[in-house]
């Protein structure tokens, strides 16, 4: 399963709640951006050189990866292999770019797209972080454009993160939809 949309979503805070309900395994992301306070790299994700992440582009290391911003990201290919290969369910909280990438090579992967109520409160939530300068939260509300416009074609879901509860309570039943409805043979 993959989990997109533009930065300040709320797609993290998603996540966290959604691996408390569900048995996923999470795939842990390459960036090579700083880490912001509290996070820890291997857990939050795996933070490298651009030297170190271009290498893995050039091996074929990654499932998808994406520049955004002034950074890159990008999801091991090894660790998804691994778990699919065991039957297991992989949850992917990645950049939209690369979620184009994951539906190339994976075309049955459940693709959820998550929004903020509207360009004003994504803004507000961004600078909410304190961590992100106008410039960049300006950047970053051009790409969410873009990715907003393209979100009903590439996605299977397109949610609204107004109230949490109800975002969470939403991809829950998503997912049980999912799991109910018959395999097609091939």
């Amino acid at each position: 399963m993959v989990i997109a949309g533009p930065s300040g979503a709320g797609k993290s805070t998603i996540v966290r709640r959604l691996l408390a309900h569900r048995p996923f395994r999470f795939s842990v992301s390459v960036t090579t951006r700083a880490p912001r306070p509290g996070e820890v790299d291997g857990v939050h994700y795996h933070f490298v050189t651009v030297e170190e992440f271009r290498a893995m582009v050039d091996h074929s290391e990654l499932l998808e990866w994406a520049e955004y911003g002034t950074s890159l990201y990008g999801t091991p290919l090894g660790p998804v292999l691994d778990v699919l290969e065991g039957g297991e369910d992989m949850l992917l909280e990645i950049e939209v770019q690369g979620a184009a990438l994951v539906r190339e090579v994976y075309p049955e992967a459940l693709m959820i797209f998550v929004r903020a109520p509207s360009l004003t409160e994504l803004a507000r939530r961004l600078r909410e972080r304190g961590d992100t300068t106008d410039e960049a939260i300006e950047r970053r509300l051009e790409i969410a454009r873009h990715e907003l416009a393209i979100a009903d074609a590439l996605f299977d879901y397109v949610v609204v993160n107004e109230d949490l509860d109800a975002t969470l309570a939403q991809v829950l039943d998503i997912l049980d939809v999912r799991r109910r409805r018959p395999q097609r043979s091939t």
